[in-house]
């Protein structure tokens, strides 16, 4: 294998890792730190989080591929901001409904929204 072409190779695969955590283009906020939120926030009590270790109860629903659902909540239509929304005051978005309002902040539930739509 000539050195040009494996260099190449090795670039691919080293960038082919990046990104992963990278929210999809126009969603604000940090994944990582979302990670985090959503464990302070105790989320994995109740629902089963992507790449985060937790209870295998079931209350609330899983959130791998919310970034594939339509709407939140059956409520609302599926944008960043309806779930910045959501977290932070699910009782404004469904009254009545099994998640309780936790304080969550504005910055938390962006980042905690960036993580779940990068999933």
């Amino acid at each position: 294998m000539n050195r040009p072409y494996l260099a190449m190779l090795l670039t691919a695969l080293a960038l082919a890792g990046c990104g992963s955590d990278r929210p999809p283009p126009g969603v604000q906020g940090d994944p990582e730190r979302g990670k985090i939120a959503l464990t302070q926030y105790a989320c994995h009590s109740c629902h089963v989080v992507p790449s985060v270790a937790g209870s295998k109860v079931y209350v609330g629903r899983p959130l791998d591929d919310l970034d594939k659902r339509r709407y939140i909540a059956g409520k609302v239509p599926n944008t960043q901001d309806n779930l910045v929304r959501f977290i932070r005051n699910p009782q404004a978005v469904d009254p009545g409904n099994a998640m309780p309002t936790l304080g969550v902040s504005e910055r938390d539930a962006r980042d905690i929204s960036a993580y779940l739509l990068s999933r």
